[in-house]
């Protein structure tokens, strides 16, 4: 078995997942034989259950890092809940989440092992592809703060609470997410490269220096997001018994040139905003093979254009507030391989070679429609 360290990184933008009849499905199948032990408790109570991907193997994430997440890493996040306090079963949101440099070992495992779970769930999650930096509000609403690190299994954990007398410097980008199902604020933190391109107007920055803490609150910020930094950076602080300097910056203030030259900076980059593109609804087939999917576009946005003898994909990449691509399978929905729809939106937006190839990719069944998939469902062209 090769070690997952010397695995080629996977190119989200230029590589595309292959799992039916694929060397990497065998290879799976190869290490964790017909029956995977992970899931025998998965989905029997209601919460999160998280684990990584280690050299094939799906492996429990402990719960004291629930939230943490590595750049290098594959994981797998099933979050159990009850739709309702008199539903009589529950209800599932199932995610894989690639990291920015993640193998392509782990990327692929992470999906076929998701279809797996799925299959084991009978079918009944809605299940959510997730690429870093472009998580969806669903996935990050699991988690009270969000912290993403470089780092991954090849190279062990990078905590950030490294002792101040490392010489080592760690830039943050932090901001918050807003959960669209109960209207909370969840805090995101980001690794970032210490650089000066990493400044965007709208955000929230600390530079931990170890023996030093600093934090520069770019203008447009908000006053929540400002105080959930400081939060963040009382935490650091404490984790080294109070022996660094903390120095909050305020953009525009006498002192903020002090932060930008530490990254040689000259100013803050303007946040650009993008104007909201055309939605598209197109009926989904693999009636030939899962190797000849057609996407055959629908004339008219709307419910009533959703049959359920077919399955249809909802191209929603171009809203600017919650871009995503859906796959919605009607209860009659005839396709050769159902199971592999994540994979069959994933050949569209390579397809297409859309720009927005890493934004979130979600499958739904009839029945089961999210509140994001109506309101961009019957949204105007």
């Amino acid at each position: 078995m090769a070690h997952l360290s010397k695995s080629t990184q996977y190119d989200i933008e230029d590589s595309n997942i292959a799992l039916l009849g694929s060397d990497l499905e065998k290879r799976v199948r190869e290490n964790a034989g017909d029956i995977e032990p992970a899931w025998e408790q998965a989905g029997c109570t209601p919460g999160l259950q998280i684990w990584r991907i280690e050299q094939f193997r799906v492996v429990e994430w402990p719960k004291d890092r629930h939230g943490t997440f590595y750049s290098g890493d594959s994981y797998i996040v099933l979050y159990t809940y009850k739709s309702s306090p008199d539903a009589s079963s529950f209800s599932f949101d199932l995610h894989f989440w690639l990291g920015r440099k993640t193998t392509q070992d782990e990327a692929g495992t992470a999906a076929y092992k998701t279809v797996e779970l799925d299959d084991h769930l009978h079918g009944i999650p809605l299940q959510y592809r997730e690429i870093q930096n472009n998580e969806s509000s669903r996935f990050l609403s699991h988690f009270s703060q969000f912290i993403c690190l470089d780092g991954g299994v090849s190279a062990g954990f990078h905590h950030v609470t490294q002792p101040p007398e490392l010489d080592f410097q760690k830039l943050y980008c932090i901001n918050l997410a807003r959960a669209s199902t109960t209207g909370k604020s969840n805090l995101v933190v980001r690794e970032v490269p210490a650089e000066a391109f990493s400044l965007i107007q709208g955000d929230v920055y600390v530079l931990d220096k170890g023996s030093r803490i600093l934090q520069l609150n770019t203008r447009n910020s908000a006053g929540q997001e400002r105080f959930k930094a400081a939060e963040f950076v009382r935490n650091l602080a404490d984790n080294r018994k109070h022996r660094c300097e903390v120095v909050v910056y305020d953009e525009g203030g006498p002192q903020a040139s002090l932060f930008l030259r530490e990254l040689n900076a000259e100013s803050v980059i303007p946040s650009q905003v993008q104007d909201g593109g055309q939605t598209i609804l197109m009926r989904l087939s693999d009636a030939t093979g899962p190797g000849a999917i057609s996407f055959t576009p629908v004339a008219n946005l709307g419910q009533s254009s959703l049959l359920s003898e077919d399955a249809f994909l909802l191209d929603s990449s171009q809203d600017p507030t919650q871009p995503a691509i859906y796959v919605w399978l009607g209860k009659r929905a005839f396709l050769n391989e159902r199971r592999l729809s994540i994979q069959y939106a994933q050949s569209y937006l390579h397809q297409q070679r859309s720009t927005r190839v890493t934004v979130p990719i979600i499958k739904l069944e009839e029945g089961h429609e999210t509140e994001e998939f109506i309101q961009s469902l019957s949204s105007q062209t």
